[in-house]
């Protein structure tokens, strides 16, 4: 019959061979073959490889247009649905998506003609931080957002030249937006 060996020596001989397959495997992992495209059914995953990835990066928010102005201002692009606050430097503080009315005032510069803390907007909602800065076709253009925070519904038909934000950005842009202050609408 064999001898028995002692507890210890198993213990010892299955760390020892655990350690030699996680590193066998780590450098198979990191050597081993890449396929040249990867399988339809795939997902990208997370690498451990030291190589830097060439997958595209997120680039942050859009940058401020071009030919927007200059100074400090409020600068709404009508395709985008977007809007910057400008500092006095030209250097955006804050950009935020919006959504747009059912009347687009046209691209030009404009400023800040009226503010009302809160009223009902033309679709019906109760909206605050209302910041007026120009009309089209009898119907006020301005920035504001809804009191209970949501995304305006369908305006129905209706025209209605609100042009809603985030609660926290309406909040932002009445603080950042007094009379006066320039408005600048591109495409």
């Amino acid at each position: 019959m064999a001898a028995l060996l002692p507890s210890w020596a198993w213990v010892s001989g299955l760390t020892v061979a655990a350690t030699a397959a996680v590193v066998a495997l780590a450098v198979q992992a990191d050597h081993g073959p890449r396929p040249t495209t990867p399988a339809a059914h795939t997902r990208p995953t997370a690498s451990a490889s030291p190589t830097p990835s060439t997958a595209p990066t997120p680039s942050g928010p859009p940058a401020l247009p071009e030919a927007s102005g200059v100074g400090r201002r409020i600068v709404y692009s009508v395709g985008a649905h977007r809007v910057w606050l400008v500092d006095a430097t030209g250097q955006p503080s804050r950009t935020f998506p919006v959504w747009a009315g059912t009347v687009d005032p046209k691209p030009g510069r404009y400023s800040i003609t009226a503010r009302t803390a809160a009223t009902v907007g033309s679709d019906g909602v109760k909206v605050e931080h209302i910041v007026y800065f120009t009309a089209v076709s009898g119907v006020n253009i301005g920035f504001s957002n809804a009191l209970d925070g949501s995304s305006p519904p369908p305006a129905n038909g209706a025209q209605t030249g609100g042009i809603r934000l985030h609660k926290e950005d309406g909040a932002a842009l009445w603080s950042f937006g007094d009379y006066g202050t320039k408005v600048s609408v591109v495409e």
